[in-house]
């Protein structure tokens, strides 16, 4: 029986294995329902600044920010990656990550130069050795997210596009649809793009205190690093909801090749015992 006794040790991996899983499911799962609703009371927020931009946007102001303004031509982009800083959640990242080096190649074919700001361990790791220049660095941002700890990365790509280094500056994450469903998004965030501007049904001016330079700078500063966050928000959700399902599948497959095992140990025993009586049977008869 000793190939009995190895499967028996197999069954037995598997089933702490299946433990880990379960608990991990359940941990996810918890995680998950804080950051979908983290999520989607950010989403008013950053709908409404947006809708705010928009109205700007159609001012008849004099003064228009250099965020509003489309260059006359692209030579270099920066692109704000949102990633997760652990693994363990199915495809999520390399979906993403596979959608953007799309964009990359296309980007590279015209052309354009691409630099990074990498969020999370995860794109950091990956894009390490790409080709691709990643200018700023932030890691281990947690599940529950604060502006704060988002400033100096956004501050380093909007000084760039200040400074003319960049051209346009884009931000890509996961967006969440639905539990079962997270789609790799890269948006443009700086300048605003045109189709943002058009979906105002009616406009109007604004009265600007103390200047028009002042309240547009601050307010589109923390227009971009609304969306910034709520791309990360919504990142983080897709990665809890990403992992839930992975290790609910991990789960399942482990009950599944459990029950294979013992289908083949019993198998075995019996193929053993019969072996044994066999055996038995032929030595009583010679005696």
């Amino acid at each position: 029986m000793a190939v009995g006794k190895e499967i028996k040790t197999q069954i037995s991996s598997i089933k702490n294995t299946q433990k880990i899983t379960s608990a991990m499911e359940m941990v996810a799962a918890s995680k998950m329902k804080k950051a979908q609703n983290r999520m989607l009371a950010s989403r008013p927020y950053s709908e409404k600044i947006a809708k705010v931009i928009g109205h700007l946007a159609h001012a008849s102001s004099e003064y228009k920010h250099p965020y509003m303004t489309t260059p006359e031509s692209v030579k270099r982009i920066g692109v704000i990656m949102i990633s997760s800083d652990r693994g363990l959640c199915g495809g999520l990242n390399t979906n993403l990550f596979r959608s953007f080096l799309k964009k990359v190649l296309a980007w590279q074919a015209e052309g354009v130069e691409v630099e990074l700001c990498t969020i999370g361990k995860k794109g950091t790791s990956f894009f390490k050795n790409s080709g691709l220049e990643i200018v700023s660095v932030l890691t281990d941002i947690g599940d529950t997210p604060h502006f704060d700890d988002l400033l100096g990365a956004i501050k380093v790509m909007l000084d760039r596009y200040d400074s003319g280094e960049l051209d346009q500056i884009m931000v890509a994450y996961n967006h969440y649809e639905n539990t079962m469903t997270q789609v790799p998004t890269v948006k443009q965030i700086v300048p605003m793009e045109s189709s943002e501007m058009e979906d105002m049904g009616h406009h109007w001016d604004y009265i600007y205190e103390p200047d028009a330079e002042a309240a547009l700078g601050a307010l589109l500063v923390r227009y971009i690093e609304a969306l910034v966050y709520q791309g990360i928000v919504e990142n983080i959700a897709c990665e809890q909801s990403s992992r839930m399902i992975a290790m609910k599948s991990a789960t399942d497959n482990a009950g599944d090749m459990i029950q294979e095992l013992e289908l083949i140990y019993n198998k075995a025993r019996q193929s053993a015992i019969t072996q044994e009586i066999s055996e038995i049977v032929s030595g009583a008869a010679a005696v």
